[in-house]
């Protein structure tokens, strides 16, 4: 199958995205085919897991060598991920397969270094509709697939079993419910906060508030921001009762530190990467609810995860699709997956398995992922939240800058980006 770009497309964008020639001189030669003892060709994958994360990766890839005979895939943890695979695509060291921050796929697939599956799709008659919709739009750019979502995640409310029933107090369902919790949960000492009712000091997670509120991070066209809006004022207002007028958390406070396995945190946002280290963390009982709802009864939340690509030049990339298809597309491997994982699948049917409905812990996170959004799959986005929007924001709560101020500046700033990136 021929890719959708040429090699010479994807040094044009290396070298515009500020990679000099000593970067490609450091590239290893190209990849020459490999053979295990068994015959069965050797495949790598790439991935920005490492450590624990690695092992789980490897034992599914284990699962799949044992499936069949043609291929051995072997996993490789990569730092710098994104920049190595532009950099190895150049010189020739390039992996099979990727698990791949789906966020990251409009940006690399318009640089070329991604294959379009579609006709492998088509071909094998694979359901490209078996997917969490969001999760499958964020792996789509002008009407082409790059990949497969595997894993979903969005937050939702973590909470202290002990903290609340100690408290006669019931998790939260709303934005008054969670302010009214933190504040009767927040406890001093001598003036000093002993135990924060409620962690709050990532304003990366505005989007997740702004969707609650009603509102949208850009307009209908895509072409412009829309969070300088009353709603993304409602959200600042939210925050600075949380922090100014119930006193539910002081910035810092659980900087360095799982304030929440400690007990000093006793609700917070967090995803179902925390379950295999909570769940080991003796004396700690803990419950989740979905995300709250916001002032006028609105659910949202952000959803993210990872997704499997083929990179352009990828040696074998029948190979790769292959586990592709076993990994992303089969119920039952995605189940396997996440039972070492603690992760949940992208795929629909696995995620409604008996495994996770029947789980206290995972029902409530699958409940949050059906009402999560994707960020805004547009050139130039993740750089309005991360060069504009969060630095803005970041001011609000040191007290530099007024909400109206902020959203105003980080608007006109936002909107300058999109305008560069059309």
């Amino acid at each position: 199958m021929s890719t959708r770009v040429s090699r010479r497309t994807v040094l044009g964008a290396l070298a515009a995205g500020g990679a000099g020639a000593g970067l490609l001189a450091a590239c290893g030669a190209p990849n020459q085919p490999q053979f295990a003892a068994s015959g069965a060709r050797i495949l790598t994958m790439w991935g920005g897991w490492a450590g624990d994360q690695a092992g789980q990766i490897q034992t599914q890839l284990d699962a799949f060598n044992a499936s069949q005979g043609d291929y051995e895939f072997r996993y490789v943890p990569q730092g710098a991920m994104e920049q190595k695979l532009l950099t190895g695509i150049a010189g020739g060291n390039i992996p099979d397969l990727v698990l791949w921050d789906r966020w990251q796929t409009a940006k690399y697939a318009r640089r070329g270094a991604l294959q379009s599956i579609d006709a492998w799709a088509e071909r094998d008659g694979f359901d490209l509709n078996a997917f969490f919709p969001e999760s499958m739009r964020e792996m789509q750019v002008e009407g082409e697939t790059f990949g497969l979502p595997l894993l979903v995640d969005a937050r939702s409310i973590f909470y202290n079993r002990a903290h609340l029933d100690e408290a006669g107090i019931a998790p939260p369902t709303t934005w008054d419910e969670l302010a009214d919790a933190a504040e009767a949960l927040t406890t001093r000492e001598g003036g000093a906060l002993k135990r924060a009712g409620f962690e709050i000091q990532d304003v990366g997670l505005f989007s997740m508030y702004m969707y609650q509120a009603g509102g949208e991070m850009l307009d209908a066209s895509f072409t412009r921001t829309a969070f300088d809006a009353p709603e993304g004022l409602d959200v600042l207002s939210f925050w600075d009762e949380l922090l100014h007028e119930r006193q539910v958390y002081e910035l810092g406070f659980s900087d360095g530190i799982d304030a929440f396995a400690q007990g000093i945190v006793s609700i917070k946002y967090d995803g179902p990467w925390q379950l295999p280290t909570w769940d080991a963390v003796e004396g700690l009982e803990y419950g989740i609810v979905p995300a709250v709802a916001g002032p006028r009864g609105d659910q949202g939340a952000g959803l993210g995860g990872f997704g499997l690509i083929i990179p352009t030049g990828a040696p074998d990339p029948e190979g790769a699709w292959e586990l592709m298809k076993w990994w992303a597309g089969e119920s039952a491997n995605n189940v396997a997956f996440s039972e070492i994982s603690g992760w949940i699948p992208a795929n629909v049917e696995a995620a409604n398995d008996p495994y996770f409905v029947a789980d206290e812990r995972f029902a409530p996170l699958v409940e949050t992922i059906s009402v999560a959004r994707i960020r805004p799959p547009v050139p130039g986005y993740s750089d309005v939240e991360g060069l504009a929007l969060i630095p803005a924001l970041q001011q609000v709560m040191s007290g530099t800058l007024s909400g109206e101020a902020a959203l105003a500046q980080a608007r006109e700033q936002g909107d300058r980006i999109l305008e560069a990136n059309r």
